[in-house]
């Protein structure tokens, strides 16, 4: 039997009225990105970074020494179009990442992991792969390459 920390609370999924199969998938969907993103914030918790700031510093990190515009840490965020500012602001008070203006172009804002943002993310790397492991692993290999195809898929639909 599994054991799980004490202050992770799992919420039930139940499914009581009749829905069409893309509703319920939808709902499905939210449900679980909802218990991702909960265990994600409980693991990053100690850390005192919500799992926002966290994939702001993956991709500071995925930008390299060159940094990367404001504008593209809001295209990639996996939540659409945050806040990047208040993020940054926040980053930037505890040293976890900076901000200048471009020389060429005053208005493009270009923003840069710092060292102490890079060993943050170096002692999280290990703790955040086993909770990913944790929540998705069961479905193995095919069942991962399939959910990923079929995402997607979906996925490329885009806005309506």
């Amino acid at each position: 039997m599994r054991s799980e920390p004490k202050d992770i609370v799992r919420r039930t999924w139940r499914f009581e009225t009749t829905e069409t199969l893309e509703r319920e998938i939808y709902l499905l969907l939210q449900h679980l990105s909802g218990e991702l993103i909960h265990e994600l914030a409980t693991l990053l918790r100690s850390t005192g970074i919500t799992p926002e700031q966290y994939h702001v510093l993956r991709i500071l990190q995925d930008a390299g020494v060159d940094g990367t515009p404001l504008t593209a840490i809001g295209e990639r965020s996996p939540v659409g179009d945050p806040d990047v500012t208040g993020l940054l602001d926040r980053l930037e008070q505890r040293g976890l990442a900076r901000r200048a203006r471009d020389g060429a172009d005053r208005r493009v804002v270009t923003a840069r992991i710092t060292s102490e943002g890079r060993r943050l993310l170096d002692r999280l790397e290990g703790p955040v792969a086993a909770l990913h492991a944790r929540q998705l692993g069961p479905l193995g290999e095919r069942g991962l390459e399939t959910l990923r195809k079929l995402l997607r898929k979906a996925a490329e639909v885009g806005p309506v």
